[in-house]
């Protein structure tokens, strides 16, 4: 979740508010580590610590907290089940930071940061009473949230997101863009008609237009990041065997993904071994694309599956390059 810029809003409108964080999570939690909020105290919020009774005393320390003129952080601790009466009996340590209007000039710093969209690392001594003072530092490692016995906290800020390049605005292009509008991905949306694109689009996306100015598929997908996500879902058959060859032949995107039917892909796998493309390669191709158990025909329902489908894969590869934490992401995208 990105929070500095609700609470750059919140402080230059004069607003404190107040910053709640899973400080650190064991056994069954709603949450993980790093998970965050922004809270003010009229009782309205941003994000979520995984709802329920502990999100609604969170809410309540954290309105209490503001009341008070508190400053500063302080850590509460909670065990689910004896504390709270929760099924999940897990423990938690969440901790509760109130921040001032004077505090902008820091807000401004690490919302301009978190604007960039890649994960980054602060550090900060945490005192009783006194309003926490973070400072951008490199990101060697994934932080969550740890304060050290001295008083030091380190935290890591910021989303990654799975680079997803999305040749295609026909129906099912424009659900899937909406359906993947609050996930963790970061869209390159293709197309080469520009008014098949939608004047307004979510913020993880960018439009794209080919053709213009020679630009090509290929040329396109060698801008793409290595771990990137190639989706073709376009009005042409033809062009999306073209996406699906410049992909594949890359050997470096974790998906290339086609949507289609069996027959479809019978004819791009026999297609694009005849353009020279291993059957080892070609075979890693993905058509039909989404949930099989979804036969609905609705572009919203395709687009859910699909979506589903995308965000299973981007679980697992992020499982495989690190660790299943959400706030764990591929080396290549630290600072």
């Amino acid at each position: 979740m990105t929070v500095w810029g609700h609470i750059v809003r919140s402080l230059e409108g004069g607003e404190p508010c107040a910053l709640v964080t899973v400080a650190t999570a064991g056994g069954s939690t709603p949450r993980e580590t790093g998970a965050r909020m922004v809270v003010w105290a009229d009782g309205r919020f941003s994000g979520t610590i995984g709802g329920g009774t502990l999100e609604f005393e969170a809410l309540r320390w954290a309105r209490r907290a503001l009341g008070d003129e508190n400053k500063g952080l302080e850590l509460r601790t909670v065990s689910l089940g004896p504390d709270l009466g929760q099924c999940c009996g897990g423990r938690v340590d969440v901790a509760i930071e109130t921040l001032e209007p004077a505090q902008l000039p820091m807000a401004l710093m690490l919302a301009e940061r978190e604007a960039e969209r890649v994960p980054f690392a602060t550090q900060a001594r945490v005192q009783s009473g006194i309003a926490v003072d973070r400072q951008i530092v490199k990101l060697s490692e994934e932080f969550g949230f740890r304060l050290e016995d001295d008083g030091t906290l380190l935290e890591t800020f910021g989303d990654y997101r799975r680079p997803l390049y999305l040749f295609g605005a026909g129906h099912v292009g424009r659900a899937l863009i909406l359906a993947l509008a609050p996930l963790p991905f970061d869209i390159t949306w293709l197309d080469s008609r520009e008014d098949a694109f939608p004047k307004a689009v979510p913020g993880n996306v960018r439009k794209l237009l080919l053709n213009r100015d020679d630009r090509s598929v290929a040329e396109c997908l060698a801008q793409a990041p290595d771990n990137a996500f190639v989706l073709a879902m376009t009005h042409s058959h033809a062009l999306d065997e073209d996406i699906m060859a410049a992909g594949l032949a890359q050997q470096r995107f974790t998906y290339c993904g086609v949507i289609g039917s069996a027959t479809k892909r019978a004819r791009f796998e026999k297609r694009l071994k005849t353009r020279g493309l291993a059957p080892a390669v070609v075979s890693t191709m993905v058509c039909p694309v989404g949930l099989p158990a979804i036969r609905s025909k609705h572009p919203a329902a395709i687009a859910a599956g699909i979506a589903a489908d995308l965000l299973e894969r981007d679980e697992a590869a992020v499982k495989e390059t690190a660790n299943p934490d959400r706030f764990a992401w591929p080396q290549a995208h630290a600072n």
